[in-house]
């Protein structure tokens, strides 16, 4: 059945339609809601509250009216995930593609604090639990007075939104960094500047603790292929922070950024689990690009092959190699040695 309400514009329609299950609820008036049987009488302790099913919904959810309001002719849009975000407003797919794109979420408590602290016009939302909210106030109040959404929820919603269960009780929805040209980054090095080049690292837990490492030694740039990936959350939270004081550089190959980085001064370092100098027995200059190898493997790639000078870590040899975060901790902290 259907009525119309013609109010003052007369151009919205309200239709009530039946489901397939419905022969329980036979009789009931689905305005009123009278009707249909004798409701169910609430066993002891529930009070006189609405009863609820075993899903926790009340009962007037179980109704099989529904009822749909829309300008006549208008067809129903389709509901969109939102990422956990509430709410069922549409939004055209193009737009939403668009932002996600340029949107990343991270989470932590000292990734988040460290961004809320270096760059808090990124955040676009935030999303915390209880039990976080003393350590965020002034996020909190920032983003009050910026209108800015965020979101205490518990800690089931806080994984959906995330992504993750390791959320650490945070997440912000944030705006993507850009990565940096190499002539930019070489127009405006100093006199001692050490830049980390990564060849296929793609593990985020990987790259966080490389990110980590360079912001504790003071490495402040890292070429990588995709701006992006030093900003996934798994990354930015392994880097506890350290990711608010790194760049990303980018370029359209390794070898074309090396070959700009030489131009402007560079000595470029090429790294490898065997063969070359000892690393503690290697002069590493002032102004350098440490070349770290591909993840689980010794080849010897064009660019390795191209260094200005080939360091290895020694060791007694039972492991094949280092970890690739391991090995960049260490070649960090003799170039900050050296030079510093």
């Amino acid at each position: 059945m259907s009525d119309e309400m013609k109010g003052k514009s007369g151009k919205v329609k309200v239709m009530y339609v039946r489901s397939d299950d419905a022969s329980s609820e036979r009789g009931r008036n689905p305005r009123t809601g009278k009707g249909g049987g004798r409701p169910d009488k609430p066993s002891r302790g529930q009070g006189k509250g609405p009863r609820k099913d075993t899903d926790g919904k009340a009962s007037r959810e179980r109704s099989p009216w529904r009822t749909v309001s829309r300008a006549p002719g208008e067809t129903e849009q389709p509901e969109v995930d939102h990422g956990g975000i509430s709410g069922k407003s549409f939004i055209d797919p193009e737009v939403l593609r668009r932002q996600r794109a340029e949107e990343t979420r991270v989470y932590g408590v000292n990734a988040c604090l460290a961004l809320f602290q270096n760059r808090p016009e990124a955040i676009v939302r935030g999303w915390f639990v209880q039990s976080v909210t003393p350590r965020f106030k002034e996020a909190l109040r920032w983003m009050a007075a910026n209108r800015k959404a965020y979101h205490v929820v518990d800690d089931e919603e806080l994984t959906k939104a995330s992504g993750t269960e390791h959320h650490g009780g945070v997440c912000f929805l944030i705006k993507k960094r850009r990565g940096i040209e190499v002539d930019t980054w070489v127009s405006q090095a100093g006199e001692t500047d050490c830049v980390l080049a990564l060849e296929d690292v793609s593990n985020p837990h990987n790259l966080g603790g490389i990110v980590r490492s360079c912001a504790h030694f003071g490495v402040n740039g890292v070429l990588v292929n995709d701006a992006g990936l030093l900003e996934s959350g798994a990354a930015v939270r392994t880097a506890e922070g350290g990711a608010e004081h790194v760049s990303a550089i980018t370029s359209s190959s390794v070898e074309e950024a090396l070959r700009q980085f030489r131009a402007a001064g560079y000595t470029i370092v090429g790294t490898s689990g065997k063969g070359g100098t000892p690393l503690f027995s290697a002069e590493l200059p002032k102004k350098v690009v440490l070349l770290i190898g591909r993840e689980g493997s010794d080849e010897k790639h064009e660019a390795l092959l191209n260094s200005d000078l080939h360091v290895s870590i020694d060791g007694i040899g039972s492991a094949s190699s280092l970890n690739v975060s391991v090995a960049s901790g260490i070649i960090l902290a003799e170039w900050w040695r050296q030079n510093h």
